[in-house]
């Protein structure tokens, strides 16, 4: 049973030159876990409604569903490590009073995903990322539990930092006037969303509404919308809707169109992705 973990644990360090010149960045949509630890760049990372402007040692945790995009400031240079791992390892190694998905759940959906952490937290956690960067390189006799002991330490530390409330650091969203239309937007996304509805309701210029969306996530309000939409399409899809009530009840009133939005986000059609989510449970 181990061995198949060892492919559900993937961390990557990444580095890029002049992220300004060469990197577009979308929104980045998941059903996984993800733990992201900030090195260095210019860097506001946009997740859900909220915006953090990042110093090197940050942790961002992302959970399923939590829609998330890097935005650049700078043309340093931008690294980062980001380790991503299956639900199935989570409930795995988990215990009773002891889950290992407390900080990802213990917090309101899009909210309080970023943590500060301390000089020699940062020297410790980069020790544990490189070795598990470096164990697919070892022998391969007793690599999974090698793999499973660093990363179930790295676990426990971050759950550590979690817990201690003063650690979380706050949003920095720009343009407070968009908090309104986020939460909005996130309520009613089987509705009407169009630019002209949104301005209407909420008094504001479209061209404005699109420049400050722009401003804060480097993407547009349409490709938000989009992802926000196909996130709860994905839910209504596990939860037994029909592909075709799903794409109703997510806010597409065009079967084609849903279909053409779904697959180029996940990389499936409804009825592929619902039979590689039955795969992991």
């Amino acid at each position: 049973m181990l061995e198949t973990f060892n492919n559900e644990i993937i961390c990557i360090k990444n580095s890029t030159k002049n992220p300004m010149d060469q990197v577009k960045m979308d929104f980045h949509l998941h059903d996984d876990y993800e733990i992201y630890l900030f090195l260095s760049g210019g860097v506001r990372y946009f997740i859900e409604k909220n915006s953090y402007d990042l110093v090197p040692g940050d942790i961002l945790l992302m959970r399923p569903g939590e829609i998330h995009k890097a935005t650049f400031t700078s043309n340093e240079t931008y690294e980062r490590i980001v380790i991503n791992f299956s639900e199935n390892i989570i409930k795995t190694l988990s215990t009773e009073g002891n889950e290992l998905n407390y900080c990802y759940f213990n917090r309101p959906h899009g909210e309080k995903n970023r943590l500060n952490s301390n000089d020699d937290e940062i020297n410790e956690l980069l020790a544990l990322f490189d070795k598990l960067i470096m164990v697919d390189t070892y022998s391969k006799r007793w690599n999974v539990q090698l793999k499973l002991s660093i990363f179930l330490e790295i676990l426990v530390k971050i759950n550590r930092i979690f817990s201690d409330e003063r650690r979380s650091a706050p949003s920095h969203l720009n343009h407070q006037r968009l908090m309104p239309i986020l939460e909005y937007i996130d309520q009613n996304l089987n509705k009407d969303l169009s630019l002209k509805s949104l301005q209407d309701k909420f008094y504001i210029s479209g061209s404005y509404l699109c420049q400050i969306f722009k401003q804060t996530t480097g993407s547009t309000l349409h490709e938000y919308i989009i992802y926000k939409r196909i996130s709860r399409a994905k839910q209504l899809l596990i939860s037994g809707e029909s592909a075709h009530n799903a794409s109703l009840k997510s806010g597409f009133s065009d079967y084609s169109n849903f279909f053409r939005a779904f697959k180029k986000v996940t990389g499936y059609s409804p009825r592929e992705y619902l039979k590689q989510i039955t795969k992991q449970i």
